[in-house]
């Protein structure tokens, strides 16, 4: 992809948190384009800093952490100069929104569903009060809330957990945002609804023409939306590619670990795969490779010195010492060698991957 399709560039973006005294610093130096139009997941194990990294692009860290270093350039904007909420208004919610993983925390419980629409419509897009109304019966029923007209007024209890994240989608897409968001957003939901959802995103993307990005840890959400796959791993991203570059020839351990992890790829009678360890303290600096501790591959460099991003094509990238062309040859697991033929092998109800 050329330059001009950069939508939003994220440089040596470091976030640091005050957390009892101490410095924790949850983003160690990221850079990442995103491309506009695109579906770009980021993925990770709880704790690495996807929905922090993503907080940089909407100004909501909590506020004991601040961006210490780097910039995120949006429209010619360099994000991270932003330091007061009026400064934010013509960006967060109008053009870069967020759907996120619990609608009830999302939702004002004692104010009716058409009102929490309309009042985001009246705001950002400057409508009456009669238009805004008129356009939020639009979105509902394009988010697929049946007799809209007549749901208009009801409370977010008398929906369903589907229904409601159906709304917060609804509020999230009413100033046709060039960025969506989407954190965890099926999360709390049954597998049925889970891929309602997630068709109903895809399917609003083609009409609106906004840039996706979501966080999740569940890679059978990233095979089935994904163009292409960022993996964090305590504050930094250690590989990206193409959502099938990535699943298919993935070239970092830490990668190796999360694949090998499918449920999908479980034997009957034989333990699931887990990651043993546990991340590194971000308290401290992290010496070398993060993931050596936890790393079967690991050699003497990875304890001693961080590794660079290796280029594996112009689209992959990795950041491992197994790429070094002085590394001894490393093999993934069996478990996720042909992968490819695995998963097409295997029947799943969701319909998670794509061949």
């Amino acid at each position: 992809m050329s330059e001009r399709d950069v939508i939003l560039s994220a440089k040596d973006v470091e976030v640091q948190f005050q957390v009892r005294g101490r410095i924790l610093t949850a983003i160690r130096g990221i850079s990442l384009d995103i491309y506009e139009g695109e579906t770009i997941a980021i993925v990770g194990e709880s704790g690495s800093g996807k929905s922090v990294f993503t907080k940089t692009f909407t100004g909501m860290l909590e506020t004991n952490g601040q961006i210490s270093n780097g910039s995120v350039i949006f429209e010619g904007k360099d994000l991270t100069k932003l330091k007061k909420d009026q400064d934010w208004e013509g960006i967060r919610g109008a053009k870069i929104s967020t759907v996120f993983q619990d609608p009830m925390t999302s939702l004002n419980p004692v104010r009716t569903i058409g009102y929490q629409i309309a009042e985001v419509i009246i705001k950002h897009q400057k409508k009456s009060k009669d238009e805004a109304k008129k356009l939020a019966i639009k979105l509902m029923e394009e988010v697929g809330i049946s007799d809209a007209a007549n749901r208009y007024d009801e409370y977010p209890f008398q929906y369903s957990g589907g229904m409601r994240q159906r709304i917060v989608i609804a509020i999230a897409l009413a100033c046709h945002p060039k960025i969506l968001i989407c954190d965890e957003p099926t999360t709390a939901l049954d597998v049925t609804i889970q891929a309602q959802i997630l068709k109903l995103i895809k399917d609003l993307q083609k009409e609106y023409g906004y840039t996706t990005v979501y966080i999740t840890h569940d890679l059978g959400v990233v095979a089935n939306v994904a163009d292409r796959v960022a993996v964090m791993y305590a504050g930094q991203i250690v590989e990206i590619g193409k959502a099938e570059e990535v699943f298919y020839t993935p070239k970092h351990p830490y990668t190796w670990a999360l694949l090998s992890s499918l449920p999908q790829l479980g034997i009957k009678g034989e333990d699931l795969y887990a990651i043993t360890g546990t991340p590194p303290s971000l308290y401290d600096k992290v010496v070398g490779d993060a993931f050596a501790p936890r790393n079967p591959y690991a050699m003497q460099i990875d304890f001693e010195e961080e590794p660079p991003m290796f280029k594996v094509s112009d689209t992959h990238y990795a950041k491992t010492w197994l790429l070094d062309p002085r590394a001894p040859k490393a093999e993934p697991p069996k478990a996720i060698q042909n992968l490819h033929k695995r998963l097409l092998s295997i029947t799943d109800e969701r319909g998670d991957y794509r061949g």
